[in-house]
């Protein structure tokens, strides 16, 4: 076993041009997640599709589906993962403490192998929203190395396991401390592409550097790693070839919006999904919040948070960057999937692009080899702070959302609440990823429904601690159905809502569709729940818990199977994952995070822990309770 501290960041193997062996090993995982039968990936392709050419359960039988099988995970809070397959085997991990398990589906889900970690409890109180865990990856084997399953622990060890016995091949760490001291944390899935792993950071809330790192499968060692703020150097961002809508970013972009030091505890964590296209060799993805929350105090755009990034593979240069918040008022992360769709018609054009469904409410369709925007639209017609993304290239304002005075935090200033803003922070969709189907060329996703009031004010920065800034209460959107999420399809190419299902609270599964003309997602209260094309629903069944893991399928010995984690938590679900429900966990979590301005009414201390949640969705303890189970689903033999 080869253990390694990060030091140096950019490898002169990165600047060369790819390997024979990597190019196989990229073909490798490609083959694989093109056969059906398998779950190769986190989001099933590297065009985060979460599509399936599986039709064995189709709009006409899945009435019919019932549980084959369940696995207990043995540990409660939010599951918000999935379930790999690979020849007859399915991995999945755990929320805290990441215990990976692997299962023989050919002996009735016997565990062939257990893995856990030991990490340092003192990380649990530092994960924002939850101490969950977005799902492993696979690597196929490659020369001497064997197959890996590669897991992104909460301490933020990436850690590389043997596929076929669950031992440690290698592992690094990826933050600078796995004690929590500094507040990093791992919550992300990896992503393999060719012969490299690529993972991010968490922890905005406290001041965390975003940056992604990629790493070589064959030891771990470091092949590049990139910064979403900073000098040119550290971001990888060329003045003069790196584009913003078409033109060069400049020198040092990534500390040229800030004032003075900021950008060092400018946040833009990068803890959402990751994309791959192998023709153009980018890499695709988002970063979160400037820190702190409170705008106020961070004059300027904040250059690059919220930002989409496009990177080349090899050596991590942004080719281009698109900042969807500029100067964040709201807590939008911009982490939320990418996804890739070849010749979709727009303007009676067929464009390669990248789609992207913001937690500020907009749609984004742009031109993935240059960054050309090309569609922002909302796809919660309630949200309100901004009215529209400009989308004149002559304009000074070009690419930027049009905020409404009225929900300007920064504005109304400090120690001003500002109410009835919508989407609130967790957005109009958080990292819970949507789904694309080829058929109809509609994407469906799951949303959040919920408004919010805010109220900034002054903090200071100290390593470790909490640096928020603002509190927060959450509520269902008024003048509306009266739920908090919506499960609707959405027409990219144009931006256009085709319908919308509502929901009693927030979809925060990932969805999955099939060649079957079924779509699957799952509920906050604990239902699987299938649709057809129309939205019309075909079946459901309560599981054990609330669900806010994603849905995926794959065939084993001809049949094809439903699987899902359930076990409620997450940002929506932090009230029953974390205690905050009850006087005692919310007052602990207000000292934390507010320290002198910890509410002493009650009412007021519950209702907005867990960054406001916990009152939004205090009513989901009604129906469900904590959980950990991993259900499989099935037509009758």
């Amino acid at each position: 076993m080869r253990v390694l501290k990060t030091t140096a960041f950019l490898s002169v193997a990165a600047l060369m041009c790819c390997s024979p062996l990597a190019v196989q090993a990229n073909e490798q995982l490609i083959e694989l997640s093109k056969d059906s039968k398998n779950w190769i990936m986190p989001t099933g392709d590297y065009a985060n599709t979460r599509y399936s050419e599986l039709d064995q359960i189709n709009k006409d039988n899945v009435k019919n589906l019932q549980v084959k099988w369940s696995f207990s995970t043995g540990v409660l809070r939010g599951h918000e993962g999935g379930p790999l397959v690979h020849d007859g085997v399915m991995y999945f991990n755990t929320p805290f403490p990441n215990i990976v398990y692997a299962l023989d589906l050919n002996n009735d889900g016997k565990i062939l192998w257990k893995y856990e970690p030991q990490q340092d409890a003192n990380v649990i109180p530092i994960m924002c929203c939850d101490t969950v865990n977005r799902g492993v990856a696979y690597a196929p084997p490659e020369g001497d190395r064997p197959a890996l399953i590669l897991q992104y622990q909460a301490d933020t060890t990436l850690v590389a396991l043997d596929a076929k016995t669950g031992k440690v091949v290698w592992e690094v760490l990826n933050g600078e401390h796995k004690d929590g001291s500094l507040s990093e944390s791992g919550t992300s899935a990896p992503m393999v592409f060719k012969d490299k792993v690529l993972v991010g950071i968490s922890g905005a809330e406290f001041g965390v550097r975003g940056h992604v790192t990629a790493y070589n499968l064959s030891d771990g060692s470091v092949a590049w790693r990139a910064y979403s703020t900073g000098p040119d150097a550290e971001t990888l961002m060329d003045p003069e070839n790196t584009t913003h809508l078409g033109k060069p970013v400049g020198p040092d972009s990534g500390i040229a919006t800030w004032e003075g030091d900021q950008w060092k505890t400018g946040g833009g964590t990068t803890w959402g999904w990751y994309a791959y296209d192998p023709e153009l060799n980018l890499i695709y993805y988002g970063t979160g919040n400037p820190s702190t929350w409170n705008p106020v105090q961070r004059p300027g755009d904040n250059r690059w948070s919220m930002t989409l990034f496009a990177r080349d593979a090899d050596t991590g240069t942004a080719k281009w960057v698109y900042q969807m918040t500029p100067h964040d008022e709201w807590d939008y992360d911009g982490v939320n999937e990418n996804i890739l769709v070849d010749d979709m018609e727009i303007n009676g054009e067929p464009r390669d692009v990248v789609v992207h469904f913001d937690r500020n409410g907009f749609a984004y369709t742009l031109d993935r080899a240059t960054g050309e925007l090309l569609v922002a639209e909302k796809y919660d017609p309630k949200v309100n702070w901004a009215t529209h993304v400009e989308m004149d290239p002559n304009s000074d304002q070009y690419g930027r959302p049009q905020v409404v005075a009225e929900y300007s935090t920064h504005q109304n200033g400090e120690d001003t609440n500002t109410t009835g803003i919508c989407p609130a922070a967790l957005g109009t969709k958080d990292q819970q990823p949507a789904a694309y189907s080829p058929k109809t060329k509609l994407f469906y996703v799951p949303t959040n429904h919920v408004c919010m009031d805010y109220e900034p004010y002054r903090v200071s920065y100290t390593a470790g601690q909490p640096y928020v800034g603002a509190s927060v209460s959450m509520y269902p959107t008024p003048n509306s159905h009266g739920g908090m999420g919506n499960f609707i399809a959405f027409d990219a190419s144009k931006g256009e809502i085709v319908w919308s299902i509502p929901e009693q609270f927030s979809v925060w599964s990932g969805a999955l569709t099939t060649a079957g003309d079924v779509v699957f997602y799952g509920t906050l209260e604990g239902y699987i729940k299938a649709v057809d094309m129309d939205g019309k629903e075909l079946y459901k069944f309560k599981t054990p818990s609330g669900i806010i893991g994603n849905v995926n399928t794959f065939e084993h010995d001809g049949k094809q199977y439903i699987a899902v984690l359930s076990g409620v938590g997450g940002w929506a679900g932090i009230g029953l994952a974390g205690g905050l429900l009850q006087a005692e966990g919310a007052d602990a979590w207000q000292q934390a995070v507010a320290g002198e301005r910890a509410p002493s009414d009650q009412e007021q201390s519950i209702g907005t822990a867990g960054l406001g949640a916990v009152g939004g969705y205090a009513a989901l303890a009604d129906y469900t309770t904590l959980g950990g189970q991993l259900t499989v689903f099935g037509l009758p033999d």
